[in-house]
């Protein structure tokens, strides 16, 4: 048997699960972005326990996922390769045009379109302090091709982002990854990462809340780990690394994305920068500490000499290095 493929009661429990009208509905609207009880609840016109009940059937066939963020619990297609294939593979066969089908797609634009504008309210409250950071060092597109170059255009399976903000670097990569997940611990930024994701249909990635020092996801499971502009606000980055290292899988890589030392003490009182930069020794050993080894680092210097150095650093998960010590050395050369 292939390791795609379930027995016959698995399946038959599968397909049972789906074949309900509310819960295939549920099931499509899923397959385009998280949603909470109360969203389902709002586009399918249902109670909330009626609601509640078909998603805990889709969740124990585990067609669907479930997290918590504070006292919400969002839900999405089922990552797994078995019996999020099947879903996906029943789905492509709806017929969208659909009455019921296309009312559901219709009330969840809704849904969606509320969240943008309480993302937008929030973003043009801080506008401000985030701009005056960007103006500061060399422009994002300069920084998001470094990143493009470095991490090159070779297709993964996970992408973890930590600290994942405005959900930027999970659209940037979206094309790579088959699965994408962002955390943060600032429910606000959750809500523009989630908005940004519907709007550019990025169906793939999904965002949580958690804490940098407790990711709320299982070890070894992602092969690309970011963290962009997140350590600086730490008053401990080798335990974020430490922790962020722990999802790698072996051979997966990490990349931080932060500021070179500086002298900006501004940013301290204003914009709650604990740390003014990372130098690349003690990068270096935090990566080291976490197990990684590093393999690059890039520096992008502004035009004027009294604003921020960007700095981006690549380390990897060396256990598939141990076999082949010439790929090693290689490695510690090109550092």
């Amino acid at each position: 048997m292939d390791k795609r493929d379930l027995n016959l009661d698995l399946m038959v429990d599968t397909l049972k699960a789906a074949a309900e009208p509310s819960r295939l509905r549920i099931l499509a609207l899923l397959s385009r972005g998280d949603l909470t009880v109360s969203d389902l609840t709002s586009i399918l016109g249902q109670s909330q326990p009626r609601v509640s009940r078909h998603l805990k059937l889709l969740f124990e066939a585990s067609l669907i996922n479930r997290y918590q963020e504070g006292s919400w619990a969002y839900f999405r297609l089922a990552d797994s390769l078995i019996v999020g294939d099947i879903a996906r593979s029943l789905l492509d066969r709806l017929d969208c045009s659909d009455p019921l089908l296309e009312r559901d797609l219709e009330r969840l634009s809704s849904v969606k379109l509320q969240r943008r504008e309480r993302a937008a309210a929030y973003f043009s409250a801080n506008a401000t302090s985030w701009d005056v950071i960007r103006s500061l060092h060399v422009p994002d597109g300069a920084v998001e091709d470094a990143l493009l170059k470095i991490v090159g255009r070779k297709p993964f399976q996970a992408m973890l982002d930590v600290g994942t903000g405005t959900g930027r670097l999970l659209e940037l990569f979206s094309p790579l990854y088959v699965r994408g997940v962002g955390i943060d611990i600032n429910r606000d930024m959750l809500t523009i990462a989630r908005s940004n994701l519907d709007k550019d249909g990025i169906t793939n990635a999904q965002v949580r809340h958690g804490d940098v020092y407790s990711l709320p996801v299982d070890r070894e499971s992602f092969d690309l780990v970011t963290i962009h502009q997140v350590l600086h606000f730490l008053d401990n980055p080798a335990e974020a690394i430490r922790e962020a290292a722990r999802a790698l899988r072996a051979g997966g890589r990490m990349l931080i994305v932060d500021f070179a030392p500086h002298e900006l003490e501004f940013l301290r009182d204003s914009h709650a920068h604990v740390r003014l930069g990372f130098s690349d020794t003690h990068m270096r050993d935090w990566l080291t500490e976490a197990g990684l080894m590093l393999e690059e680092s890039l520096e992008l210097e502004p035009k004027d000499k009294d604003k921020l150095t960007v700095k981006l650093w690549l380390a990897r998960d060396p256990r598939l290095l141990i076999a082949d010590p010439a790929l090693t050395s290689r490695v510690t050369e090109s550092v």
